[in-house]
């Protein structure tokens, strides 16, 4: 499956009072792995930045005077999206200008919302933690994602760290690894996937039952899986499904 992460960068808040894209960036997830495409420009505006805007995101409309205009990026955007699967922080916002931009050069007959199936991380997070901060500052600090390099909002950046956070808010693979167990334990797992497969003389598999500072090790992942997934580990759901 293929979905590709996106966020922008405007003038000003309010995409009726005529404000503009000044930025766009996309990252390509394909199976749920960042694979390395993706898409990125800046955009000459043809209208003044707002003050406040420049304090988020540091683009002035000097910086944007040789950028592109939106229309002659257009179509290479759509191409990029391909109608496939968006993943979008506070998804109207984006939209909203992206609609906007597409119809001022005669490509909007048809909103991007219907093109493509859209996921709404915002959305996504309140559902999850509700009550919450769910920023996506905020997001990263709960999920242990390096916001580091974010002084200031940049399309491209974040699109990258959203990536991130999408994919440990819905599965949890980007932050758990071996190496969250320790060196010891990694290193007795190690061990452990070096054990022979054994046949009994009538040649059934042998069942090996797991020692108890392996059973210990599971279910500490599981734990670990059932937290970063927001309760929804695969393997508790299977358990719970078993009789007995």
């Amino acid at each position: 499956m293929r979905q590709v992460v996106l966020d922008t960068e405007t003038t000003g808040l309010s995409v009726e009072e005529g404000h503009r894209l000044i930025e766009v960036g996309c990252i390509e997830l394909v199976d749920r792995r960042l694979t390395g495409r993706s898409f990125h420009h800046y955009l000459n505006p043809e209208r003044e930045i707002d003050a406040g805007a420049i304090e988020v995101h540091g683009i002035t409309l000097e910086k944007l005077s040789h950028a592109p205009r939106f229309a002659e990026v257009a179509a290479e955007l759509l191409a990029f999206l391909a109608g496939d699967e968006l993943v979008i922080h506070n998804a109207a916002f984006d939209l909203g200008f992206l609609n906007a931009e597409f119809a001022r050069c005669g490509l909007g007959h048809e909103p991007l919302e219907r093109r493509c199936a859209v996921i709404d991380t915002l959305h996504l997070a309140r559902q999850r933690h509700p009550g919450q901060r769910n920023s996506l500052d905020a997001l990263c600090k709960r999920y242990q994602i390096d916001n580091s390099q974010r002084q200031l909002h940049g399309a491209l950046l974040d699109a990258q760290i959203l990536a991130e956070v999408y994919l440990a808010m819905t599965g949890g693979q980007v932050t758990l690894t071996l190496d969250s167990l320790g060196a010891g334990n990694a290193s007795r797992a190690g061990e452990a996937n070096d054990l022979p497969l054994r046949r009994s003389g009538d040649g059934h598999w042998v069942v090996i039952p797991a020692a108890e500072d392996e059973r210990m090790l599971h279910e500490r992942m599981l734990a670990e899986l059932d937290q970063l997934s927001g309760g929804r580990c695969l393997w508790r759901q299977l358990e719970a499904d078993q009789p007995g």
